[in-house]
């Protein structure tokens, strides 16, 4: 049953870019490496998502709004369903600084988890995600993402992986197929309710042939996560672009909490 629900993720409601150049569109509203445990089910997760270029790219390119000094909120509303499997929708706004507060778009995102009983060495999980964003922000509207996630827990240490395939379904970008865009996360718990890490974010391409060094994308986020009860979720960071074709600087917050209507128990 898993592995059929996990083939039609795959093969119909998969997913949006995440991270792609900022010449390309202004998509930096969801700044996250994800973990592979899904919402216990019966549990509704809402998060919201907010973050502001202080350094990013200055004017308009291609009717696309510039990046700096916009402000993105994005509200994610999370539903378990079982164990091992949740359905996650987003709503993209922005706060631009030549315009006002404009909805940019929408994303629906499955994902299902390998059970607890498989007794992996391994947390191991796949989201997909199918998305559209209006041409103000994006030279494409419509995108696809696959994303694997591996996660491990040692102690106070964490590392995830998430190794992201993403491609446009619908504009410019159609004829590159899926861009390989990694993002990887390793945290140390200094205390029992704070943890510091880093984030790291990359889009380096099609996955044929990828972009020359300097059109390709790497950033990184130094984190905190707090602790601030089972029922919440708080994450925080400054990105600090690496090439010409990354936001420079970039503040980011998460903040989550979850509503449980009397779900079970993962299994």
């Amino acid at each position: 049953m898993i592995l059929r629900l996990a083939a039609l993720s795959l093969l119909v409601l998969c997913a949006a870019l995440v991270w792609p150049a900022p010449t390309a569109g202004q998509n930096n509203f969801e700044i996250q490496v994800y973990g592979s445990e899904t919402v216990a089910p019966g549990t509704t997760m809402a998060e919201l998502h907010s973050n502001v270029a202080a350094e990013g790219s200055r004017r308009t390119v291609d009717h696309v709004l510039r990046t700096q000094g916009a402000f993105h909120e994005t509200l994610e509303i999370t539903q378990g369903w079982t164990p091992w499997f949740e359905t996650g929708f987003y709503v993209f706004t922005s706060i631009q600084p030549d315009t006002t507060w404009e909805w940019v778009g929408d994303h629906i995102r499955p994902r299902v988890r390998a059970p607890e009983s498989w007794h992996l060495p391994v947390g191991l999980s796949l989201s997909s995600e199918l998305g559209y964003q209006r041409r103000a922000f994006s030279l494409d509207r419509w995108t696809l993402e696959l994303r694997p996630i591996i996660d491990k827990q040692w102690g106070p240490w964490y590392v995830s992986v998430n190794p992201v395939l993403d491609r446009a379904i619908k504009g410019e970008s159609v004829k590159k197929g899926f861009e390989f865009s990694p993002a990887a996360k390793i945290s140390y718990a200094v205390t029992p309710k704070v943890a510091i890490g880093i984030e790291y974010y990359g889009a380096l391409g099609p996955v044929t042939h990828f972009d020359r060094a300097r059109d390709q994308q790497h950033q990184l986020f130094p984190v905190i996560d707090l602790d601030l009860g089972p029922k919440w979720e708080f994450n925080a960071g400054v990105g600090f672009g690496l090439t010409p074709s990354t936001d420079r600087l970039i503040v980011k917050v998460i903040l989550g909490y979850r509503f449980d209507w009397g779900g079970g128990e993962r299994k």
